[in-house]
């Protein structure tokens, strides 16, 4: 695939006024809107465009910007305000949008900002589209000619109340309450801090929320999916029956259960997995994760009858998995979770309100139901290299040698999986096997080999 220059595997993503500037927004606006136009049916008068946000001080900024470059080209502009991100997905949709955006780094610190781009159909923008967009935004002289004038320019519309909606929406995907049932709500001072409480307690369960007063500066530190460590102390100390944790944007969850153990999302899959077959509503039994989901995780699954696709880490890619086999569900490890029968995207708040009604539906709790997934030992080490050689890390003859070694040491009883992130410069190196102390060994060594070689 081509390198992008602004685009990465979830948008454009970078700190607020330094990697990602208003400039660089302005741009994409006058970009998206040529694309927009230049695609548009004959018949068609007016292009409409969504556009939510999360909770961060930099979003008034990067808002302004994006819409002024899509305005000035007569672009018509819905905002919908502090929203989860797959909730500007189903907006998009419901409203019939041209396009929907989401401005937010999702679970990356503060100080960080992104802009995430759907098409009508509430799903993400492909890689050539993508590649057209930053051609496009480095070619002004081009675009400056489809520049509306005077009273042309396009009408921004701000409509905050279309909240209810999507939690409407929310609440109609459950059958019956959850009355009864103790729950602690992590919003991470994003996108979900109103709308995660507000569902759970209109369908009765008695919450408890944390994480929900952002300040624009305190999303994700030290709470959300990312830091289930507050949660869990939070769940044991009011003896809930469970603790949910979204992110930034409100597209990822993590569980705790009673006792503080935290329920990564491979295993709030598999309960939903299986909920999903026992109601005879699981798409050819099977479920896409990614080539990071734990081998104990797959035999699970193998022991239950349901079958296991992996696709490269990346929600894009796991969608594009579920799509290629006709499957509704999907997700990595992280928390990101698909449920393609309600939204198109990973949405961390619909997928807690599914996970709390199967727990009901079937009177156990999380960890009785995750107590026979048997984990086998992994471990992840994220190293963080310098920028320019993060994408040539396959390229370094020591690496693939010590890579090559280690596989080889483990003998089939594990395996080793190298990646760089999409949105940091980071290496990560993942092992996984049988023997928890070679696992430690192993990952320790190939590390070490990365530090020296990229640094």
């Amino acid at each position: 695939m081509q390198k992008r220059k602004y685009f990465g595997t979830d948008g454009i993503r970078g700190e607020a006024n330094k990697e990602l500037t208003v400039d660089i927004a302005m741009r994409l606006g006058f970009a998206l809107a040529y694309y927009l136009k230049k695609k548009r049916p004959s018949d068609q008068k007016h292009i409409d465009v969504v556009i939510g946000s999360d909770t961060r001080i930099s979003g008034y900024m990067l808002r302004s910007a994006l819409m002024a470059g899509l305005s000035s080209m007569g672009i018509r502009i819905t905002y919908v305000g502090v929203l989860p991100t797959p909730g500007v997905a189903y907006l998009t949709q419901l409203k019939k949008a041209d396009a929907g955006i989401m401005i937010s780094a999702s679970h990356n610190p503060a100080k960080d900002n992104g802009i995430k781009i759907f098409r009508s159909n509430g799903k993400k923008l492909s890689d050539e589209i993508e590649l057209q967009l930053e051609a496009l935004m480095d070619n002004y002289e081009v675009i400056s000619k489809e520049c509306m004038a005077g009273d042309e320019v396009g009408k921004v519309i701000m409509e905050d109340d279309n909240y209810f909606l999507y939690r409407d929406y929310l609440l109609s995907t459950v059958k019956g309450d959850f009355s009864g049932m103790k729950i602690v709500l992590d919003a991470a001072n994003g996108a979900a801090f109103k709308i995660a409480r507000e569902t759970f307690s209109r369908l009765g369960a008695n919450i408890v929320s944390i994480n929900d007063l952002p300040n624009g500066t305190n999303i994700n530190v030290k709470c959300g999916s990312t830091h289930p460590e507050i949660l869990a102390k939070v769940v044991m100390g009011y003896e809930a029956d469970l603790g949910l944790a979204y992110d930034g944007d409100a597209d990822r969850l993590i569980a705790v259960d009673k006792n503080g153990n935290i329920i990564d999302g491979d295993k709030i899959i598999a309960v939903l997995a299986v909920d999903l077959k026992e109601k005879g509503k699981l798409a050819d039994n099977k479920v896409v994760t990614t080539v990071m989901s734990n081998m104990g995780f797959e035999k699970y699954l193998e022991e239950k009858g349901i079958g296991l696709i992996r696709a490269n880490v990346g929600d894009r890619y796991v969608i594009a998995g579920m799509h290629e086999n006709n499957l509704n569900l999907g997700g990595e490890q992280s928390g990101h979770i698909i449920m393609s029968d309600y939204n198109t995207t990973g949405d961390g708040v619909l997928v807690s309100l599914k996970l709390v009604e199967a727990l009901r539906d079937c009177g156990k709790t999380i960890d009785e139901l995750v107590s026979e997934i048997k984990d086998w030992p992994q471990i992840l080490i994220n190293i963080r290299v310098h920028r320019d050689k993060k994408d040539t890390w396959n390229q370094n003859e020591a690496i693939n040698e010590i890579i090559a070694l280690k596989e080889k040491e483990m003998n089939g009883l594990g395996r080793v999986l190298v990646r760089t992130s999409g949105t940091e410069p980071l290496v990560r190196v993942m092992v996984e096997g049988v023997d928890k102390t070679q696992v430690h060994a192993v990952a320790e060594e190939i590390a070490e080999v990365v530090k020296k070689e990229l640094v």
